[in-house]
């Protein structure tokens, strides 16, 4: 990777959920020409209706102007070929789900159609960074670039180093941050790296107490937002980031960092029900329009 330039003119971003469509949105905001990829067509037209959405709310709240609100939509593309979406990108994020081969075989693929000097990123918010570098051809470009939900509001950014990373690597990723108005904290590859292991003990042990019937969800969440100063409680979060999401997520750290991490029954009983939290309609809250009911 020889690039030195930390501008990140032209980006592609590998998947349409949540967490994909908002990357997108900050990268677009920020000023880069963005692709979004996603095989489905109907994925692709979900996403951009969905950011469009947020940029509305923006200009409605007086966070956002008309001017840029254009501009971004301008500068973002769909793309339903892969190869086509990455060419010429300074940089390519994967936010596709939280399987580690799947990551790793795009991830791949993707190395096959950029530059030498595109800096990888994935999304992951617990996969070992390492694990999903390993079958590159060109590992040291490759890092966490861990988002959080809302993306266009959240303002923190972990950028999830590994042994073999270039420091050129980390220095770009941390200024495209910058550029996109986040914070970025570096932090080492470990399960769970620092925000999901210290969110997930506190979500866990928040589910476990409705379990326990110690206080309902929303007293819990009102306890972590008035006493401690949370923007948001505990289960309102897992409702948002997914109570799918956040078993796989403990999961996978209860056989890398032990019992701690082991999910509650009713974590794994809503999600055995179909109940997702917001994408679903009901977790441990109802949702209707995207509102809590």
């Amino acid at each position: 990777m020889t690039a030195t330039t930390t501008t990140m003119k032209r980006v592609a971003v590998i998947g349409t959920g949540t967490m994909g469509r908002g990357i997108a949105q900050v990268a677009a905001s920020a000023g880069a020409t963005v692709y979004l990829y996603d095989q489905a067509p109907a994925a692709l037209a979900s996403a951009h209706a969905a950011i469009t959405a947020a940029l509305d709310k923006g200009v409605g709240l007086g966070k956002v102007t008309a001017e840029a609100r254009e501009a971004t939509l301008s500068r973002l593309h769909l793309e339903s070929d892969l190869a086509a979406a990455c060419q010429g990108a300074d940089a390519v994020v994967e936010a596709i789900p939280e399987e580690l081969a799947l990551k790793q075989r795009v991830l791949a693929e993707v190395e096959g159609y950029v530059a030498p000097s595109t800096l990888l990123a994935t999304n992951t918010s617990s996969l070992s960074i390492a694990a999903i570098a390993g079958p590159l051809a060109r590992p040291e470009r490759l890092l966490g670039m861990h988002f959080f939900n809302p993306v266009h509001i959240m303002k923190l950014v972990e950028v999830v180093t590994h042994a073999k990373v270039a420091a050129e690597a980390v220095a770009r990723a941390t200024a495209w941050a910058s550029a996109m108005d986040k914070t970025a904290i570096v932090v080492t590859d470990s399960p769970g790296f620092a925000s999901s292991r210290l969110g997930l003990v506190i979500g866990l042990e928040a589910m476990r107490m409705v379990e326990q019937g110690v206080a309902s969800a929303g007293d819990i969440d009102t306890a972590m937002k008035l006493g401690y100063g949370h923007p948001m409680g505990p289960l309102e979060l897992t409702d948002l980031v997914g109570l799918d999401v956040r078993l796989g997520i403990a999961d996978y750290l209860t056989t890398t960092l032990g019992p701690a991490f082991t999910p509650p029954q009713v974590l794994r009983d809503l999600v055995a029900q179909g109940h997702l939290g917001k994408k679903s309609g009901r977790g441990f809250y109802r949702w209707v329009d995207g509102r809590r009911a």
